[in-house]
């Protein structure tokens, strides 16, 4: 048999573990789901909408095995239940993909109350989401925060968004350093523009698959790919950040 040991790394199988995803029925969430079930990943989802939620699980057992909730995670004890869920289901958390967030607009262009319910989901549940799991694991697991590269791609409409995206950043470098010494991985994974019909009303379903194949917008299982390529990287090593933006990208 050849030896690669100079030519590759070790790469873990996934084979047995176990994700908790939220924003897991629509998506790069779905996408993630379903491409880590395929590797015999066993996953517990969670979304806001009943429909969704049947027709991922459905996907989801075509390739392998899993089950979700439904759950507003802007409700204050929502991330812990959901997670509580999922390591109940699971028997235990290997790793946790934190994904589910909603668009938000310019500030001087939202009230008060989807300003609220913005930050609530899309920062708020993010970290704690993050502080569940971390609980649940123990000494070892892995985290995956799903950014943006609004973050950075700064616009007058994009402040609330760009903001949290940017306080996202920031917190998983900080919890990369926090868990390393505990056995817990943190990556931040920040898609550029990815079709998603619920993010984008003003682009129908043709006009994004236009888009991608002239290589203007990425597909969520583009997503799915980079994120299954932090999950199995050798233990040593932690990829902190992983922008994906389409080879056209404006």
């Amino acid at each position: 048999m050849t030896d690669l040991n100079d030519a590759h790394t070790a790469e873990p199988s996934l084979s047995g573990k176990r994700a908790a995803i939220t924003g897991g029925t629509t998506g790069i969430g779905r996408a993630i789901a379903v491409l880590l079930a395929s590797y015999g990943v066993r996953v517990f989802i969670c979304g806001r909408t009943p429909d969704h939620l049947h027709d991922a699980l459905n996907r989801i057992k075509e390739v392998g095995e899993g089950d979700g909730m439904i759950i507003d995670l802007a409700d204050e004890d929502s991330p812990g239940r959901f997670i509580a869920a999922a390591a109940d289901y699971l028997g235990g958390l290997d790793i946790a993909v934190i994904n589910a967030a909603v668009p938000a607009n310019g500030l001087s262009e939202m009230s008060a109350e989807d300003l609220q319910y913005a930050l609530a989901t899309d920062f708020t549940a993010y970290i704690a989401s993050a502080h569940a799991a971390c609980d649940t694991m123990g000494e070892k697991g892995h985290i995956v925060l799903i950014g943006s590269t609004s973050a950075h791609s700064l616009s007058p409409g994009s402040t609330v968004y760009a903001g949290i995206k940017a306080g996202i950043a920031g917190f998983s470098e900080a919890l990369t350093k926090e868990l390393g010494p505990k056995g817990i991985k943190v990556s931040l994974v920040e898609p550029g523009f990815t079709a998603a019909d619920l993010h984008y009303p003003d682009l129908s379903t043709a006009e994004q698959r236009q888009m991608i194949g002239e290589q203007k917008m990425l597909r969520a299982e583009d997503i799915a790919v980079g994120v299954r390529y932090l999950l199995t990287q050798p233990d040593r090593v932690v990829v902190q950040q992983l922008t994906i933006v389409p080879r056209l990208d404006d």
